[in-house]
This record gives C-alpha cells, sequence and structure tokens, in this order.
C-alpha cells in the first residue's frame, strides 16, 4: 500500500529569510514615507514663512511711508495773514533800577479756507473798449479786517510785556513764554474766529 505525499514543510533558515526579505522591504517604505513627508513639511515651512516676511515686508513699508508724509507735512510750516503791530515802547516790572523794553512785534494769524459754497466774483464788463473792475482781493479784504483788532491786540502784547522783568525777557526761553502768553491772549481776542500761528519780535532793545 502507497503512503501518501507528504508536504516538506521549509526549513527554518528559509523562513528567516523571507522574514528577512519582508523586513527589509517595510523599512525602506517607512524611510520612503518619512522623507516625502519631511520634503512637505519643509515645502509648507518655507511657503509660510515666505508669505510672513513678504507680508512683515508690506506693513514696515507702510508705516515708514507714513512716518516720511507725516514728517514732510510736520515740515511745512502753516502759512498764514501776517498782522504788523508796529513798534512798542513800555517800561518793564524791574523796580530798581527802572528798565524800559523797545520792541517791533508781529502776529500771524491763520487764513480761513475759502467758502466752497460761496460765488466767485464776477468781473464787471467794460462794455465797448471799457476797463472792467478787478475783483477783490480776499487777503486785502482780511487784512482790513484785521485792523479792528489792531488796539485790542496791541493792549494784550503790552500787558504781557509789561508783567516781565529784564532777566525773565534775557533769555530765549523766556521770550518764547511771553510769545505763547502774548497769542493766548490774542486768541481770547479771535473768540475761536481766527488762531493764532506764531508770534515775532523784530527789534528787542532793553534798556
Amino acid at each position: 500500500m502507497a503512503k501518501p505525499n507528504q508536504i516538506k514543510e521549509p526549513e527554518p533558515k528559509e523562513k528567516d529569510k523571507a522574514q528577512e526579505g519582508g523586513g527589509g522591504n517595510s523599512i525602506l517604505i517607512n524611510v520612503i514615507t518619512t522623507t516625502i513627508v519631511c520634503i512637505i513639511f519643509i515645502g509648507v515651512n518655507y511657503f509660510l514663512q515666505s508669505n510672513l516676511l513678504t507680508t512683515q515686508l508690506k506693513s514696515v513699508t507702510t508705516e515708514q511711508n507714513a512716518e516720511e508724509n507725516s514728517d514732510e507735512q510736520l515740515d511745512k510750516p502753516e502759512k498764514g495773514i501776517v498782522l504788523d503791530l508796529g513798534d512798542f515802547t513800555m517800561n518793564l516790572s524791574d523796580i530798581e533800577p527802572r528798565r524800559y523794553l523797545k520792541a517791533n512785534v508781529a502776529v500771524e494769524i491763520t487764513n480761513p479756507e475759502p467758502d466752497p459754497n460761496a460765488e466767485e466774483p464776477k468781473k464787471a464788463s467794460g462794455g465797448h473798449g471799457g476797463h472792467g473792475e478787478a475783483a477783490p482781493d480776499p487777503k486785502a479784504d482780511l487784512v482790513a479786517e484785521m485792523e479792528q483788532y489792531k488796539p485790542a491786540i496791541r493792549d494784550a502784547v503790552i500787558t504781557v510785556l509789561t508783567s516781565k522783568t529784564s532777566d525773565e525777557l534775557a533769555t530765549t526761553a523766556g521770550k518764547e513764554l511771553a510769545k505763547q502768553q502774548i497769542a493766548e491772549s490774542v486768541n481770547g481776542i479771535f473768540d475761536g474766529e481766527r488762531e493764532v500761528i506764531r508770534v515775532s519780535f523784530g527789534q528787542f532793545i532793553m534798556q
């Protein structure tokens, strides 16, 4: 009676070789996958960092431009109408010895913006060969308007300066303080209709 065929099991060494081959493939796949993930991570990180750096540079550039524009505006002094108050000769508050001051004072006041709704003055027609009337000068009208304030402004200047001693007015800080006080007094006279931009001293002699 014939014996059935028996299936030979692989030898242990062959099994170990098969397992080692499968493990090697698994390690290779893991290395490739890790490498791809690292490359993707580095690429995404570089992209985000580049966008962030670009945004920061744009922000800094915008701030610098804004600061430069602001500095340019600050560098440009505001121009107004200069009202020359003439010469002043007055006693100072010194007691012994008595001192007096001779000074020329001018104040520069804001020039109001023209009313956009106001109609422009029309030039009169000269007819046949006639000479048309010139349009009025708004600046000249404003200067004429300021003349009515001159007595009150001169009185404010005298009040401020006669309250000072020669020692106070001998320093730059003392003169600047006097200018500031004169500006505040004159602004009170204008009652918000105008504003003093600056006060200037011309001749300034103390004896």
